[in-house]
């Protein structure tokens, strides 16, 4: 969530960065926009160029291009986190000085970041003039000595993997996961685009970045787009691209994500959100594997790999008329469907386990395990949000637990929280949600379009006919729930 007092403040600052012996070059990571103007802004305003970048792999895109002194990028990030791309830069580019930014500040988290080769760790929010001040201490003691990547004393050191960034695995022992693992392995062979169904938070998206990871296209760029959150005028020139001056606002020349996928895999996630005008150019790109970016008559020849998802039943998006049935056939040559998680209570335990390794370990806490009060809770539930609700209030637990060893009941459900009622284990063990407060119109409307969400499965197009109005109008507002923190 970002900052507003903060925004203001990095947009009025007057500060300056003492002249330096050497033109500096930084280059600036961050999903924010508004940040990515605002912090080119500031700097060029300080004698500094600076290049900014949405996501991770657009960064290390822009790391072969040309040389830069130093790399400030966000800790979360949808393609690649942070680590992630402090890694890549480490073992690439090992005299780049790297600072870590983040809004999930944690002690532990830093001294891992800082011992993984980051010069400086900053919370947000923080003052402009601070920003500076640390931005200019590194810059003026640059010295083109590689930088050392101290190794965690109580973790044995690994050998370097022939894969950068993070491993993938689809956790889970029940037969039709065992049966799903088979068929990645025959999937990966080859470059025939693959059709996920499944619920929201069934892990769709895992399943296709382990899908990439197993193929040989696994040393080329995986690139995910969210078509559910794409503005609906620009969701052609995210895919494929435009020239400079080719409709109002492409003041540069944009790379869609078919190009920057070139050689690898893109994942078109949630495509049944694309509306009918778009799946039929999206059609003949899989058809003859090129595309022509807006506002160009060239042509450019791709080869990617598409894998698409979908929370919808196809056959009713189908009869609907909201997705096209021959782009579907293009695109099923592996249709392959993800159990919900109720669906595999067995494998709930395993799970839980897994990310409570997961957390400890990003925040560097003690081993930890989970108590036999807390499994069973969690063996009784129907899961709802599937895998992705476990996950975070496994998270919960880890970090409410703080030192202790052993992850409580009490820490995932305690009463301060809205969905304590789930440990209570009402209705057999199945918990029946308590009724969001009202106090406000706002509140109101927050509730009636969650609540339409849900019986829609998630269908932004279906629940906003159903509440009269856009489905842009209900992207805008769950941007804004996720950054007031009413949800995830």
């Amino acid at each position: 969530m970002v900052d507003l007092d903060y925004i203001e403040r990095l947009s009025t600052v007057g500060s300056s960065i003492e002249s330096m012996e050497a033109p500096t070059h930084i280059l600036f990571v961050d999903d924010e926009p508004l940040l990515q103007n605002l912090f080119e802004r500031l700097f060029t305003r300080n004698g500094m160029n600076v290049t900014c970048c949405s996501s991770a792999l657009k960064a290390i895109e822009q790391l072969k291009e040309q040389e830069f002194d130093l790399v400030v990028t966000d800790f979360m990030m949808p393609d690649m986190d942070g680590v992630e791309l402090l890694a890549h830069v480490r073992e690439h580019y090992p005299t780049t000085r790297v600072i870590m930014i983040t809004a999930h500040a944690n002690v532990q988290h830093a001294v891992r970041t800082m011992q993984n080769g980051a010069i400086d760790y900053i919370p947000k929010p923080f003052s402009t003039a601070e920003l500076l001040d640390r931005v200019q201490k590194v810059l003026a003691n640059r010295d083109r000595e590689p930088i050392t990547v101290v190794p965690d004393a109580a973790t044995p050191r690994k050998k370097p993997s022939k894969r950068t960034g993070r491993q993938y695995n689809y956790v889970g022992d029940h037969p039709t996961v065992v049966k799903l693992k088979e068929l990645i392995g025959r999937v990966a062979t080859n470059a025939a685009p693959v059709f996920v169904q499944g619920e929201s938070g069934t892990g769709k998206e895992i399943l296709s970045r382990l899908i990439h990871q197993e193929s040989d296209r696994s040393g080329g760029p995986f690139v995910a787009v969210n078509c559910a959150n794409l503005p609906r005028e620009l969701v052609e020139s995210h895919l494929f691209g435009h020239r400079k001056g080719a409709f109002t606002g492409a003041v540069d020349d944009m790379t869609g994500a078919f190009e920057m996928a070139n050689g690898g895999t893109l994942l078109l996630d949630e495509i049944t959100e694309i509306e009918l005008p778009i799946q039929a150019k999206l059609l003949r790109v899989l058809q003859e594997q090129e595309i022509q970016k807006i506002g160009s008559t060239d042509v450019v020849k791709v080869d990617v790999r598409v894998i698409a998802t979908s929370n919808r039943i196809i056959s009713e998006a189908i009869a609907e008329g909201v997705f096209r049935e021959d782009l579907y056939h293009r695109l099923a040559v592996f249709p392959v469907t993800v159990p919900p998680l109720r669906a595999r209570i067995s494998d709930v335990e395993k799970l839980a386990n897994h990310f409570a390794a997961k957390y400890r370990e990003l925040y560097g806490l003690p081993p930890k395990k989970l108590a036999a009060e807390l499994l069973a809770q969690f063996q009784t539930y129907s899961w709802p949000g599937n895998v992705r609700q476990l996950e975070n209030l496994v998270q919960r637990g880890v970090l409410l637990s703080a030192d202790r060893e052993v992850v409580e009941k009490s820490d995932v459900f305690d009463s301060f929280f809205s969905d304590a009622e789930f440990g209570e284990g009402g209705d057999g063990g199945v918990a029946v949600a308590a009724a969001p407060r009202v106090e406000t119109i706002d509140d109101m409307e927050r509730v009636m379009i969650l609540q339409a969400l849900d019986e829609t499965n998630n269908n932004q197009q279906l629940a906003a006919k159903r509440l009269g109005i856009s489905a842009r109008t209900i992207r805008n507002k769950l941007r804004k729930y996720r950054e007031e923190g009413h949800i995830q």
